[in-house]
């Protein structure tokens, strides 16, 4: 299979110096072989090394990874998806639990992404981990407690939950007593959820997840890109819905 990717630009990129210009052109040729590499590579299992600092406890941090090649990076690498698998279009999210934009955006925009794009059928939609943890201290062990909740098969639940209460946990220098509440106020159990939080489970995954954004250019969150199967990748320039909506008829060839 043969992929060509194309990434819109805003009109001031446009206006840029012919350096920048250049320098713009060499940053979306890796944009182009990290999406070919996503789409090839698919869901391989791979093996990984995290550092001893890391086992047996709270990860609340990215973890040192053995990552010798893309393809192995890409394969570690795990979003969480939402709709029909075999939708002809993908809606790529790169987002930090504790970022004030992302839950802006989680409360008042995804829904209606939800609605009109993935519940019809047009698109699927998948969450990739992006926790900027220098800035959002919390972020990390948030993402962490979200992969625990889809344990019990209560990860989107739990998503909407975190971004819900985001003003409160947010303000705890350790929030992980609140996350063990948020989990017992949706009906999860305690102990499964509680022990999964406490280890370093998915501290490889999230860290893979980060890595893959930088990879692909992501620096700030929400970060959103679309794609379809012929090979077409837009990153999209803000959140607002109308953005979804002509980013995805045009995958659709509309």
């Amino acid at each position: 299979m043969t992929w060509s990717w194309h990434v819109s630009r805003t009109n001031r990129e446009k206006k840029k110096s012919g350096r920048a210009v250049g320098a713009r052109s060499s940053g979306m040729t890796r944009f182009y072989v990290v999406l070919g590499v996503v789409a090839l590579v698919g869901v391989a299992a791979v093996g990984y090394s995290v550092s001893s600092k890391a086992m047996g406890t709270a990860v609340a941090e990215p973890v040192d990874l053995d990552i010798p090649d893309l393809g192995t990076l890409v394969s570690l690498a795990k979003g969480v998806e939402r709709g029909n698998p075999d939708a002809p279009v993908t809606i790529l999210e790169f987002a930090d639990y504790q970022c004030p934009a992302c839950g802006q955006y989680a409360m008042m925009i995804k829904p209606q992404v939800d609605l009109q794009l993935v519940e019809s059928g047009r698109a699927k939609y998948v969450f990739y981990d992006f926790p900027l943890v220098q800035s959002h201290p919390g972020a990390f062990l948030a993402a962490r407690a979200a992969r625990c909740a889809g344990e019990q098969d209560a990860y989107w639940t739990y998503h909407d939950e975190l971004f819900r209460q985001q003003n409160r946990w947010t303000a705890e220098r350790s929030p992980a007593g609140l996350f063990v509440d948020y989990a017992v106020s949706l009906g999860l159990d305690e102990d499964e959820f509680g022990s999964c939080l406490r280890s370093d489970r998915y501290a490889d995954v999230i860290t893979a997840n980060l890595e893959l954004g930088r990879q692909l250019g992501v620096s700030g969150t929400p970060t959103f890109m679309v794609s379809s199967g012929q090979g077409m990748a837009t990153r999209l320039p803000d959140w607002y819905f109308d953005s979804f909506e002509s980013a995805v008829a045009e995958a659709e060839g509309r």
